[in-house]
């Protein structure tokens, strides 16, 4: 049997339509089932309290339930791996954050290529961290504190949640950028590391707000800055540690990732419901209250976040000669 050609185009252009038609409905329909949203933190942290405010947000807003999956180990690989190694339908996210940028230098081989591997969904939110001293250190600012340091090259200890955090990269930063010697002095996460602070075995942390807040109030730490780019409304009598060292910013970001290949129309689909989120003012409030700035996007401006953070972490790690744990 013959067709006719105009008939046979026709068909064809049809059929090549579909993928498509098939792509743009099940984006329409998504999510159908329960949706996976892996942190690679222990629960109760502060990555694992923004993903259940996020997923919540979503479950409510597309009629389906997104799960935390916690699934700590290896500094973040374990669980980013598994995302990795996913379907790319949807069904399987991953809590995106600062260790996945460090992470790329730390590991010769980790299994995978994040920024490769991993498709960009939305920002979240970035969170500065405070940098606080004992108030046995004699010093009251920013510059005070580097004089004092270079005045005693190695006798300031400062304590983090462990080798490749947020608060490990500040403090090698902050070296890097003031041109002082600090020890580092890494703790099994933040709340041992805060006690050491408190305790005076070390004298200096890069520490999350919210955990330090009534510390600074009952003068048990003194606060010397925040390590975002400009002050902080939380904090606003404390200045930045970018008024004393100028174009120094720390601290983690937050978001969603999809495995590669993700349809394109689900990450939007997503992009959208996250981004209404952070603008809703009770769950953006909620995220001010936790020390969070939040940041409203495109996917293709969080990929830029990420690849950016991934080369300025690399700089640092390899200065200061950071190997993981």
């Amino acid at each position: 049997m013959k067709f006719p050609r105009r008939r046979f185009l026709g068909m064809a252009a049809a059929a090549a339509a579909l993928p498509a038609t098939s792509r743009v409905a099940k984006a329409q329909t998504y999510p159908v089932r329960p949706v996976q949203l892996t942190v690679y933190f222990a629960a109760g942290g502060g990555n694992d309290i923004i993903a259940r405010l996020i997923g919540q947000w979503l479950s409510e807003r597309l009629g389906q339930q997104f799960v935390i999956l916690n699934r700590p180990g290896a500094g973040g690989n374990i669980g980013t791996e598994a995302v990795v190694r996913a379907a790319p339908d949807g069904y399987s996210l991953l809590f995106v954050s600062t260790p996945n940028a460090t992470n790329a230098t730390l590991y010769d081989k980790p299994g995978f290529n994040f920024i490769r591997d991993i498709a960009p969904v939305a920002c979240i939110s970035r969170e500065p961290n405070v940098m606080v001293i004992n108030p046995s250190v004699p010093v009251k600012s920013v510059p005070e504190f580097i004089a004092y340091a270079k005045a005693d090259p190695g006798k300031i200890n400062y304590a983090s949640a462990g080798i490749g955090t947020s608060q490990h990269m500040a403090g090698e930063l902050f070296k890097m950028m003031a041109g002082i010697n600090m020890v580092h002095i890494p703790h099994r996460g933040s709340a041992p590391a805060l006690t050491s602070v408190l305790g005076g075995q070390v004298q200096l942390m890069f520490v999350s707000m919210p955990s330090v807040l009534e510390y600074i109030r009952s003068g048990q730490l003194r606060t010397l800055a925040v390590t975002s780019a400009k002050r902080s409304e939380l904090l606003p009598d404390v200045p930045a540690v970018a008024e004393a060292i100028p174009g120094f910013e720390a601290g983690p970001f937050y978001g969603i990732g999809a495995p590669k290949n993700t349809p394109p129309e689900i990450v939007e689909k997503l992009n959208t419901e996250i981004n209404a989120g952070l603008t809703d003012p009770k769950l953006g409030a909620r995220l001010t209250d936790l020390g969070c700035t939040p940041l409203p996007g495109s996917p293709s401006e969080f990929g830029k976040l990420i690849a950016d953070e991934t080369e300025k972490w690399a700089k640092v790690i390899k200065f200061a000669n950071i190997k993981p744990e």
